[in-house]
């Protein structure tokens, strides 16, 4: 039965995320999947080795005794792969994608150089749009997708990487908060129909009430570095603000410096999750796993 490591694997990674859920999502299988290769094993050993509980699983005595040899066994493997790949000399370059706000704004330079030297490989970036990266990953032209959209397709594993804050902005002095009333003063720059986030912030606003149609919309543009250069070059001579909607990681700087200003509607948080995206058929690869651990750490 050790033999066949895949159900090691499923068990080292369920006893890892402490839920059948997450580990069925690392993994990209069903959670039934999950469930049955767990009850495979402790059928092989006559032993029970989890124990469900309402906040995530437990380990048993068996359990642990199980993961102290099994992650042992995954040491050996690790570095016989990496001994294989040094022998062969494999040379490769990392094709990183990204979604314009994290490629642009979250991942800097350095993150690139950081992620090079601890691979022993040359990394590119790619800045597109989600659902282009979405249908790369698919066509093998890259290896990692870095996205702000939840474009979900059966042939990828979706990490979830952390949570982003959408934010109200502006060249001009802003409230910390404003009222639902006080967004039809403003002057508009919106995303384009049809993105997704125009969509999500549609969503919103529809939620508390709010007819983006009444709106005093300046221009539409395609994407946040447009929305972020519009906003900056708006006339500030007139007392009404030109602002935009957009993630608070692309102007953090320039609010720390003065230079732009955010502000939250009052009572409502808008947020999204960035994910990490890559093949299914990349699942156990070295370079892929070594590239999402280093970028879920947060050492970027």
């Amino acid at each position: 039965m050790l033999k066949d490591f895949v159900k090691m694997e499923t068990f080292l990674t369920v006893a890892r995320e402490r839920s059948f859920s997450k580990a069925s999502a690392k993994l990209g299988i069903s959670q039934p999947a999950v469930t049955q290769q767990i009850k495979y094993i402790e059928n092989y050993l006559e032993a029970k080795i989890i124990d469900r509980k309402k906040n995530g699983i437990r380990l048993t005595a068996e359990g642990e005794e199980l993961y102290k040899v099994v992650t042992q066994l995954e040491k050996s493997i690790h570095n016989l792969e990496k001994d294989v790949l040094k022998i062969i000399k494999k040379e490769m370059t990392f094709r990183l994608a990204a979604s314009y706000t994290i490629g642009s704004y979250v991942i800097p330079g350095k993150c690139l150089n950081s992620i090079s030297e601890g691979i022993g490989n040359d990394v590119t970036l790619n800045i597109d749009s989600s659902d282009k990266i979405v249908e790369g990953l698919k066509e093998r032209k890259f290896d990692i997708g870095l996205i702000e959209s939840p474009i979900f397709d059966d042939e990828l594993i979706y990490r979830e990487w952390f949570d982003d804050e959408l934010v109200i902005f502006s060249n001009a002095p802003l409230p910390k908060t404003v009222n639902t009333e006080e967004l039809y003063e403003f002057k508009w720059i919106c995303r384009e129909e049809g993105s997704h986030t125009r969509k999500l912030i549609s969503e919103v606003f529809e939620e508390l009430g709010v007819s983006c149609k009444s709106f005093d919309v300046l221009s539409e543009v395609s994407n946040t570095t447009a929305a972020l250069q519009s906003v900056k070059r708006a006339k500030r001579d007139d007392g009404i603000p030109t602002v935009s909607v957009i993630s608070k990681h692309a102007i953090a700087e320039e609010v720390a410096r003065g230079e732009l200003f955010e502000s939250r509607i009052y009572g409502y948080t808008m947020k999204r999750k960035f994910y990490i995206v890559y093949s299914k058929e990349n699942k156990n690869n070295v370079f892929i796993d070594n590239v999402v651990n280093y970028i879920i750490s947060g050492k970027c």
